[in-house]
This record gives structure tokens, C-alpha cells and sequence, in this order.
């Protein structure tokens, strides 16, 4: 193992710790909110106002990162997010913790936490040889998912035996590990020359050109905007629809099993592959994932929760699969990196209406049926499962659209 793969190591390390410590956070201010307020939409604004900073500087962050001394700017972004938190901990210490003060703090911590990712990325790349880079992406993609398979079951055993705000301190020392572990690589590797770029506008308008000019493209773009908007709602509304009949600790373990399905058909896909048909099973997965989500909802009860939202998860990364080779396939090699930069805002536009619109959507559909807003919850993630499997069946009467250019074969 040379030098450079055991500093990348040392910095995923440091990754997947921050990782589980966000985690922590997101899970239990969730349910804080949700006591406190009981209300979805609470919630929904809270991941909202978490998210959005990402999405919106995400392309800044990433022209700075290549501008700047990376692992400068990691821990800068790293370090500083931890300001949020620590504002959101002494307000609950005072007993001032209200949902205006905690989405301060969450939107402070997000704009910081937005210099981490491309910074992160790209020290990676600077790091590692084409040879490493299969082996560090199935570790890079186990750190990514750590705040979906960890972090929920841990702190739902923790928050029966304390409250929130152990979680907020644990988060804020992993912030620490990460900003050690960047200053140790840091002194490994010189800084990069600043590099002369395009003018951003003109990048924006040539990669806006690419995803318009071909009509399969740009459908196949709304498809994934589609993908993470109900993805988004079942994200916001699996919450306050487990808590509406069950405790924190239970969320915490059925968040875990849910998010293993994803795990499961990601390790299947490694080792075998998709074998060509991308558009059809593009389709189909879509189609099931609707059925899922209606499933989900039903009844409240924890073993088909938990059977329907793991088997939802499952069918997502065949349909990312397919989209991704589906999209990639159609744009030209030298125009890739313009084209995905757009491609990832616009598509995550699709979780900022969920966040936005479910817990309202989820709120007035309790008090209209007078069932509580755990069954509201249930309604609208059940209304979008039939949404979305009507969408993948008009897919299909749409084939002709995916299949031009399709290799059928990898």
C-alpha cells in the first residue's frame, strides 16, 4: 500500500465519522421537531434549509475547489459548520430551541458544510491513480451512505437512554476528526496551482445547450428530477409516519433496514451488472418503486413499514443505473463535465419541491381526514406511489424516446 492510498485512508476515515456524526443530527433534530411541533412540515423545512445550501453552492464550491488549496478549504468547511450545531446545542441548554433558531443553526452549519464535498472529491482524484480509484469508489460510496445505515439505529438506541443533545455533541466532535485527518494529508501533498477555467456563465450556457439540444436528454433529466422529488417525500414523510404509532428507537432501527435495501441491490448490481434493456428496466423498477411506496403506507404497523421501505430502496439503484447510463451514453466525452454540473442542479430541484410541499401536503391531508398527521403522512407517500407508477408506465408508451442511441450491452 503506497503513502498517497493510506492518506486517502486516513482522509475517508475522517469522512465516514463526519458522516455518522451528521447523521446523529439530522435523525434527532428530526424527531425533536416532531414532539415539539408535531408536524411534518416542521420537519420538511429543517431538511429543507439543510440541503439547500448544497444544492445552490454547490457549483461555487467547486470552482473555489479547484482554485484554492483543497484540504484548506475541507477544513474550513468542516470546521465552521460545526457553528451551526453549536448554536442549535446552547439554545436547547437555555431552553430556547425553537423551530426558527434550530433552522438557523441547520442553514448556518449547510453553508460551510458545501465547501466540503467538491473540495473532497477532488483531493480524492489528487490522491489516487486511475488503478486505485475501483477500489476507494466502494469505500468513498460506504462513507456517502454511513448517515442512512448507521447513524439512524445508533441514535435511536441513544436517545433512549438520553435526549438530543448528546447527539449534537457527539456530531460536533466528530468535526474535529475530520479537520485533524485534513491537516495530516495536508502536509503530504503541496497545494495545486490555481488553474485558468472558461468563464462560469459561458460554461453554464454550452453545458444548458448539450442537455436541450437532443429532446431524449432532456426527458430522460426530468425522469430523475421526478426520481428524487418522490424520493424526497418518502425521505420526509417516513418520520412522522413511524413516530405517529412507535418510539425513536424503533424509527432509528426501521430507517436502518429500509436504507439496507439500497445497500442489497447495490452489491448485486457490483458483481453482476446490467446486461443491456436499461430502458425497460429503467420502467420497471420506477413501476415497483410506485408499488412500494403505496405499500409502505397502509397500515400502521412496523414489519410491513419495514418490508415495503426496504423493498422500495432496493429497486432505486437499478433506475439511478439506468438513468445515468442512459444520459451518459448521449452526451459527447468532451462535453460531460459541463453537462453533468447542470444536470446534478437541476435534477436535486426535485428534492427541494419535496421538502418544500410533503409536510404541508402531509399536515393538511391529517387535520382534512381527521386522522393525525401520521396518516396524512401515509396518504401523500401512498398518492405519490400511484403517481409515480403511472409516470413509468407512460414511460413505456414512450420507448422510442430512451432507446435512441441505446448500446444494449455493456
Amino acid at each position: 500500500m503506497n503513502g498517497n492510498f493510506r492518506k486517502f485512508l486516513l482522509l475517508w476515515a475522517g469522512e465516514l465519522i463526519s458522516s455518522i456524526g451528521g447523521g446523529l443530527t439530522s435523525f434527532g433534530l428530526g424527531v425533536y421537531v416532531f414532539n415539539t411541533t408535531g408536524s411534518a412540515a416542521g420537519m420538511a423545512l429543517v431538511t429543507l434549509l439543510g440541503f439547500l445550501p448544497t444544492l445552490v453552492l454547490s457549483v461555487p464550491a467547486g470552482v473555489l475547489a479547484d482554485r484554492y488549496d483543497r484540504r484548506l478549504l475541507m477544513m474550513i468547511g468542516d470546521g465552521c459548520s460545526a457553528l451551526g450545531i453549536i448554536y442549535i446545542l446552547i439554545l436547547m441548554m437555555r431552553g430556547d430551541a425553537d423551530l426558527t433558531g434550530i433552522c438557523t443553526g441547520v442553514f448556518i452549519s449547510a453553508v460551510f458544510s458545501a465547501l466540503l464535498e467538491p473540495s473532497y472529491k477532488a483531493t480524492v482524484t489528487d490522491l489516487l491513480t486511475k488503478e486505485e480509484f475501483s477500489k476507494a469508489n466502494g469505500l468513498v460510496s460506504v462513507a456517502g451512505s454511513a448517515r442512512y445505515l448507521f447513524s439512524p439505529v445508533i441514535a435511536g438506541l441513544l436517545l433512549s437512554v438520553s435526549d438530543v443533545r448528546l447527539l449534537l455533541v457527539i456530531d460536533i466532535c466528530t468535526f474535529f476528526v475530520t479537520v485533524i485527518c485534513a491537516a495530516v494529508v495536508r502536509k503530504g501533498i503541496p497545494a495545486g496551482k490555481p488553474v485558468e477555467t472558461e468563464p462560469f456563465m459561458r460554461s453554464m450556457k454550452d453545458g444548458w445547450r448539450i442537455i436541450t439540444e437532443k429532446r431524449n436528454i432532456f426527458f430522460l433529466i426530468i425522469i430523475t428530477s421526478l426520481v428524487t422529488l418522490f424520493m424526497g417525500v418518502f425521505q420526509i414523510l417516513a418520520e412522522p409516519l413511524v413516530l405517529s404509532f412507535s418510539d425513536a428507537t424503533t424509527l432509528g432501527i426501521t430507517e436502518t433496514i429500509c436504507a439496507c435495501g439500497m445497500l442489497f441491490t447495490a452489491l448485486i448490481l457490483g458483481v453482476r451488472g446490467i446486461k443491456g434493456s436499461y430502458s425497460r428496466l429503467l420502467g420497471q423498477s420506477l413501476a415497483l418503486a410506485g408499488v412500494f411506496m403505496v405499500g409502505f403506507g397502509i397500515t400502521p404497523q412496523i414489519v410491513p413499514v419495514c418490508i415495503f421501505g426496504f423493498l422500495f430502496f432496493a429497486t432505486l439503484p437499478v433506475a439511478n443505473n439506468c438513468l445515468d447510463y442512459l444520459i451518459r451514453t448521449k452526451i459527447p466525452s468532451d462535453a460531460q463535465g459541463r453537462a453533468w454540473g447542470l444536470i446534478g442542479l437541476i435534477s436535486q430541484l426535485g428534492y427541494v419541491a419535496a421538502y418544500a410541499l410533503s409536510g404541508v401536503l402531509a399536515d393538511l391531508a391529517g387535520r382534512v381526514t381527521g386522522t393525525g398527521v401520521g396518516r396524512g403522512s401515509a396518504l401523500v407517500i401512498g398518492i405519490s406511489g400511484i403517481l409515480l407508477f403511472l409516470i413509468a408506465c407512460g414511460m413505456t408508451l414512450k420507448h422510442s424516446v430512451f432507446d435512441q442511441g441505446e448500446n444494449h450491452g455493456t
